[in-house]
């Protein structure tokens, strides 16, 4: 599986961004580690998405472009297919729940997918999706499960490790696990003795309650602020999370919150509840690690302005 890292880190050679990596020293010194920040909010389109979206549909034939293709999403993945298929000649449409928020339709639209909504209670996207791939023979990209999505997903670890060299941890948000998957992949490959730890909400624990109990669980739609992770894995995401990644832990809503707020007042990066996740368990000391070289992927940066200033009125400074 990491030679198609290695083939989708090529392919994506000059058209993602090589996002930076950053560090503090008034973060390394709360958390007690020396921490690097793999920065994928400042990604095409705002968040990690785009590099699997990318990658799967560069690997299409010519015949499947022609017939354009077709996925199911609310946010940063239907942004990043839109502009994938711009960039490659690919006709997208996009699924999207019909109160999904307007600002992500709109930029999905603006990416020159064509929009079909959806009442979620009535028709499920993914079943709208399926019955449109059947009418039009459009080929799907799905949010996560799929070896090319997690493949695009891992470039980001392999180059957060080409940029800062050994590290003793890797830590990954996790909602359908593509992003956890192939960081998981990368570093395995790349560092022998680097343990991978994937980060939920406590709200969304169903990939932690997999992982734990070593059965496939699922959960629909939890209330938690990160929007971006309220999915559960998929077949192939668990079977690679269970076979590569040393452990899962949950993070408080007030913790998601908290880590945002720290990340945008001290180190002035902008980033979104989900992206905030991974970094949560190491600023509230919530794992026994000191002393340690840890990277922390921070997943994406496309946030609700309003929302975020409502949330940010509820921390303790």
């Amino acid at each position: 599986m990491f030679d198609r890292v290695l083939d989708a880190a090529t392919r994506l050679e000059g058209i993602a961004h090589r996002t930076p990596v950053m560090t503090s020293r008034s973060l390394n010194e709360r958390a007690g580690n020396e921490i690097y920040l793999k920065c994928e909010n400042f990604q095409r389109v705002g968040a990690f998405k785009f590099r699997g979206a990318y990658y799967a549909i560069s690997r299409l034939t010519p015949e499947a472009r022609k017939r354009g293709v077709i996925t199911h999403s609310s946010g940063n993945h239907a942004q990043a297919v839109a502009l994938a298929g711009r960039l490659l000649g690919v006709a997208t449409t996009v699924v999207m729940p019909a109160d999904a928020p307007a600002a992500k339709k709109a930029a999905t639209e603006g990416y020159g997918a064509r929009i079909v909504t959806t009442d979620e209670g009535t028709a499920p996207r993914a079943q709208v999706a399926r019955e449109l791939m059947q009418k039009h023979g459009y080929t799907l990209i799905p949010p996560f499960d799929h070896e090319d999505i997690i493949a695009g997903q891992g470039t980001a670890a392999k180059e957060l490790i080409e940029q800062v060299g050994e590290l003793d941890y890797v830590l990954a948000p996790c909602g359908g696990g593509g992003l956890l998957s192939g960081t998981a992949i990368s570093a395995k490959h790349l560092l022998k003795d680097c343990r991978v730890i994937g980060v939920e909400p406590e709200m969304a624990d169903d990939a932690t309650r997999s992982f734990k109990t070593g059965r496939l669980q699922g959960i629909h739609n939890p209330p938690t602020v990160a929007d971006g992770l309220r999915t559960s894995l998929g077949e192939i995401t668990f079977s690679v999370i269970r076979q590569y990644v040393d452990d899962m832990v949950t993070v408080s809503e007030k913790e998601i919150i908290g880590t945002m707020y720290f990340l945008w007042t001290r180190l002035k990066i902008v980033v979104e509840p989900s992206g905030a996740v991974a970094l949560a368990p190491l600023l509230y000391r919530k794992l026994p690690i000191e002393g340690k070289r840890i990277g922390v992927i921070l997943s994406g940066g496309n946030v609700d302005m309003r929302r975020v200033l409502d949330l940010f009125m509820e921390v303790e400074c």
